[in-house]
């Protein structure tokens, strides 16, 4: 009698599964995402990715670029994420040759170019940010301040005190820009130390208008626009966020050339959710998603997709020559180098 009972409610479970919707004890299954993209980018990004990926619950942790680098060397035995989702190329170059990623290929992985992937299928871009100083025209009109066009003019005793810029060791931001000094300013960077590098004079000379370093790649961009700084050194996506706001800011791109990194996408050695990381990647190069990136970046990887209306297009911009291997290889130098002559 109690089998039979047993087998009754059983069968009342099956039935109420099949016609009322679905399974009775399904649950999201999770998913861990290191990140280092913006947070307002993000919480848009996610908006849609829920939408379109039901069955995941997505774990967002968002970082800076060095401080997503410090975590996952900690948890390099025990990683606590499944994947990393918009972090810096130069180091995601780096983390490749530590071990610290795993292969995979994510649907969609043909439509990506080559230059924008790595060819063993370690990571896979999504978008490129660039290097931009964002203008406080009011204070810069409150000085009399000369607007800048590139960052020779950075150099005018004029602005002591009044510029500020990510530091480097904890901001991509803050390390594309030093890395493209560094490439532009002397011809023969890849063929001596770092530390003879010829740009690092012209770096010490900016240094003496520099009011502060700072560790976010968009807080030079906000502080300037509170009024704090007249210029920051900061990146494009930023401005515009700020303009949409209201903030008395204008963008110039630096005549010499603009720095830029990519923002790539990995699968982490170890992760405890592997299947549903897999999934994530499939979504995170797809078209739906690189239409939600296009809204905030200068350009996206998938080709045929526009950047935002409100920003320069992509082949309108002198783009700085970005070496990412070198960057890469260099990247602890560079590091060096640069906080035993400015770190405060």
């Amino acid at each position: 009698m109690k089998n039979t009972k047993k087998i009754s409610v059983l069968v009342t479970i099956l039935f109420l599964c099949v016609f009322l919707g679905g399974p009775v004890f399904a649950a999201k299954k999770p998913v861990v995402v290191y990140t280092s993209l913006e947070t307002e980018e993000t919480v848009e990004y996610l908006k849609l990715a829920e939408k379109e990926l039901p069955d995941l619950d997505i774990k967002i942790i968002r970082l800076s670029t060095g401080e997503l680098g410090a975590r996952m060397l900690a948890e390099r035995n025990n990683p606590q994420a499944d994947l990393v989702w918009g972090w810096a190329v130069t180091n995601m170059e780096d983390f490749r040759d530590r071990g610290l990623l795993e292969k995979y290929k994510p649907k969609g992985w043909a439509n990506i170019p080559d230059k924008f992937k790595d060819p063993n299928g370690y990571w896979a871009a999504i978008d490129l940010y660039m290097a931009a100083f964002v203008l406080n025209t009011e204070v810069m009109a409150k000085g009399n301040l000369p607007k800048p066009k590139g960052w020779n003019d950075l150099l005018n005793p004029v602005y002591e005190g009044k510029l500020i810029m990510p530091n480097p060791a904890s901001s991509g931001t803050g390390f594309l820009q030093v890395a493209s000094l560094l490439e532009m300013l002397d011809p023969d960077y890849a063929k001596k130390p770092v530390k003879k590098n010829t740009g690092w004079e012209f770096l010490e000379k900016l240094d003496k208008n520099m009011g502060q370093y700072i560790k976010s790649g968009s807080k030079p961009a906000k502080l300037t626009a509170a009024g704090e700084y007249a210029i920051g050194c900061s990146f494009a996506f930023v401005y515009s966020s700020l303009k949409k706001r209201g903030s008395p800011v204008e963008m110039v791109l630096p005549e010499e050339g603009a720095g830029y990194e990519l923002e790539a996408n990995a699968l982490l050695k170890g992760a405890k959710h592997k299947r549903e990381a897999k999934k994530f990647l499939d979504w995170a190069i797809g078209e739906s998603a690189m239409r939600e990136y296009a809204k905030f970046k200068l350009g996206v990887t998938l080709p045929g997709i526009p950047g935002p209306a409100d920003l320069p297009q992509l082949e309108t911009i002198k783009l700085a020559p970005m070496d990412f291997p070198w960057q890469a290889t260099n990247r602890g130098e560079i590091l060096v180098v640069w906080q035993d002559k400015f770190l405060r």
